[in-house]
């Protein structure tokens, strides 16, 4: 693959942008809004920034990588001439659904059509285009310049050259894929949801603080971040939406979302991007 669309110039899709730019790829970040384009353009700055700072790329690589990348708000300029086209709006199934049958009347007929998203349906969003056997999921982590793994999915009519392609894709960003059956939650998010409901349940019923639960984790399970900070950095609305879903899908009760995520969603209080969530944070929902 050389040239590389990312639609939703959100948090994972600047983080995806970021990574492909890196790897040599030549990649087109798209967004019809023009401010989260800008915004989008100054993190991928500021992570090349960091990276030259921290001596994990020198100068001479993140200038290559910033001229690899490019910022356009017209879908059909976007995905001109890509050789992989990756979604990452809102988790929303009907809305993906139609900018799949757009991706798949305006992008190269050879060209994959990937989904980044956590939980829904990619055989849904398959049957929206007439390419079914060239849709999977490429479901990248937050922060995505950090986090080594892609889980990538494939549905039934997926083909096996496209999760090769992807699998190698993949390994050029430095990440570890591991592939997965099209499954409400696939591995990931199913499991992550269920150790992240469970700590909410926890401190509902007061059985330890925020950090204590969290800590539990961390230090007793070697997790790098605990259930609930995980969720504030994920977003608590994320993670009701995937609640909800899973436990509509999978008729399961341990993924009935308690009582306390309801509320704080409600109550605006989504996460590291409003300032609050599980934890105060020091920041700007803009930032």
């Amino acid at each position: 693959m050389t040239r590389i669309a990312v639609i939703g110039a959100g948090t994972m899709g600047h983080g995806i942008a970021y990574v492909a730019a890196v790897s040599g790829h030549e990649t087109v970040l798209n967004d019809t809004d023009p401010a989260a384009l800008d915004t989008a353009g100054r993190r991928v700055r500021d992570t090349l920034d960091g990276g030259v700072k921290r001596g994990k790329l020198t100068a001479e690589l993140a200038a290559q990588a910033l001229g690899r990348l490019k910022l356009e708000a017209s879908l059909e300029r976007a995905v001109d001439g890509v050789d992989l086209a990756v979604e990452a709006i809102v988790e929303d199934l009907s809305i993906k659904q139609q900018l799949f049958r757009r991706l798949d009347s305006l992008a190269p007929p050879g060209a994959i059509l990937a989904t980044n998203t956590s939980s829904l349906s990619v055989s849904r969003l398959a049957e929206a285009t007439r390419r079914p056997e060239r849709v999977a999921g490429m479901h990248f982590f937050n922060p995505v310049h950090v986090m080594k793994l892609v889980e990538i999915v494939r549905h039934p009519g997926t083909a096996a050259d496209v999760v090769l392609r992807l699998q190698q894709l993949a390994l050029q960003m430095g990440k570890d894929a591991i592939v997965v059956r099209d499954s409400p939650g696939f591995a990931s998010s199913r499991l992550g949801i269920a150790l992240g409901l469970e700590a909410m349940r926890m401190l509902e019923e007061g059985v330890a603080s925020a950090a204590d639960i969290d800590k539990a984790l961390e230090l007793g399970y070697g997790h790098p971040m605990g259930p609930l900070k995980t969720t504030d950095l994920v977003g608590l609305d994320v993670r009701l939406a995937i609640a909800d879903y899973l436990h509509r899908e999978l008729a399961a009760p341990h993924f009935a979302p308690p009582g306390i995520l309801r509320d704080k969603v409600r109550a605006g209080e989504l996460g590291k991007k409003t300032g609050k969530g599980f934890y105060e944070w020091q920041t700007t929902p803009s930032s």
